[in-house]
């Protein structure tokens, strides 16, 4: 019986195009994963950079992407999409470029209403009146800023409003920064 033969070990390049052929990585990523598989610092670096370019590898695409994807897919705010970017090694500013490419693209406003909807009526049997604050913390998790969350809720159920006074968490002065600055803040 013949034997096979054994096939060497892929390189770090080929490790790497195969990830980025099943999703798309940041740059700190792929590193974490190819030193985690074993590949020496060099040998990773080489790999990203050839990466790089030959445009298969970009955090600032990446993250553009990334944030559309959780912004019009998931129903994720800002905070949580920023959260996201970041756990995932991307930079303070290709993070904030990428959620105002993806806010060019969809409306955070549009979304935000759509889940308000969506949790509103499949929690028909709650009373309003209790409805509207678990409402507003279901907004919170999922990534809104309070305000905006508070505006919205208040425009679409008038009615209803004095149910959303005295909730306003205790936010991070993290994210507070940055959450009114940049393209599609005002409502």
């Amino acid at each position: 019986m013949p034997r096979r033969a054994v096939a060497p070990p892929p390189s770090a390049y080929q490790r790497a195009l195969r990830r980025l052929a099943r999703r798309d990585h940041s740059v700190a990523e792929l590193r974490r994963a190819l030193l985690e598989r074993g590949h020496e610092a060099v040998e990773v670096e080489a790999a990203l950079e050839r990466l790089r370019g030959e445009r298969y590898l970009d955090d600032a695409g990446f993250a553009e992407r990334f944030a559309r994807s959780r912004l019009a897919h998931q129903g994720l705010g800002r905070l949580r999409i920023r959260q996201g970017l970041r756990q995932r090694g991307v930079d303070r500013g290709t993070t904030e470029a990428g959620i105002a490419g993806a806010l060019r693209d969809v409306d955070e406003r549009e979304v935000l209403d759509g889940l308000a909807r969506r949790y509103w009526r499949q929690h028909a049997r709650v009373e309003p009146a209790r409805r509207l604050p678990r409402l507003w913390a279901f907004l919170l998790r999922r990534g809104f800023a309070p305000a905006r969350v508070s505006d919205r809720l208040s425009a679409l159920w008038p009615r209803w409003k004095d149910a959303l006074e005295g909730l306003e968490p205790a936010e991070p002065a993290e994210a507070r920064a940055g959450e009114n600055e940049g393209p599609g803040s005002p409502l």
